[in-house]
């Protein structure tokens, strides 16, 4: 019987990548470490379960530079969410746009309300549009102004 393929994103990180694993899984329900490989001195490899979908990271010098051509996209549930993984992701990290920002590891993420994708789902195009254009005008994102924007939107109709 063939195993179906397991598929996850694999991070190499020069340094700190147990603690980064750490960091991370301790941000987000349903996550855990599920294995640490001392695979030779200065390399080590992570599984981690992030939200319940596998992650690798390994650490090892020498590695090609990160950039935010790969993102962890982190979809979360109303302003409060967003403002406390926000908050956590950017200690030490560099703010981006539109949701985006760059943490202290060097990785990339977008913390985004599950609420925008639901206005997207079930808005006209106008809502739509008007929804992503508030979006680019702001680094973190604020979900009264989305749905302001909306809103605002639906009415013009």
């Amino acid at each position: 019987m063939t195993r179906p393929p397991n598929v996850s994103p694999f991070l190499w990180l020069p340094e700190k990548g147990l603690e980064a694993a750490e960091f991370y899984v301790s941000l987000l329900p349903d996550s855990r470490i599920t294995d640490i490989e001392h695979v030779r001195e200065g390399t080590t490899v992570i599984s981690f379960d992030l939200a319940g979908h596998p992650y690798v990271i390994m650490e090892h010098p020498g590695r090609q530079p990160l950039n935010d051509a790969f993102s962890i996209a982190v979809r979360v549930d109303g302003q409060a969410e967003i403002d406390r993984l926000w908050d956590a992701l950017m200690d030490g990290g560099t703010a981006l746009a539109c949701g985006w920002l760059t943490d202290r590891y060097g990785i990339t993420w977008q913390v985004s309300p599950q609420q925008m994708d639901e206005m997207r789902r079930k808005g006209t195009p106008a809502q739509t549009k008007a929804v992503m254009e508030a979006m680019m005008d702001m680094v973190k994102l604020d979900v009264a102004v989305l749905e302001a924007a909306f809103e605002a939107a639906a009415e013009t109709v």
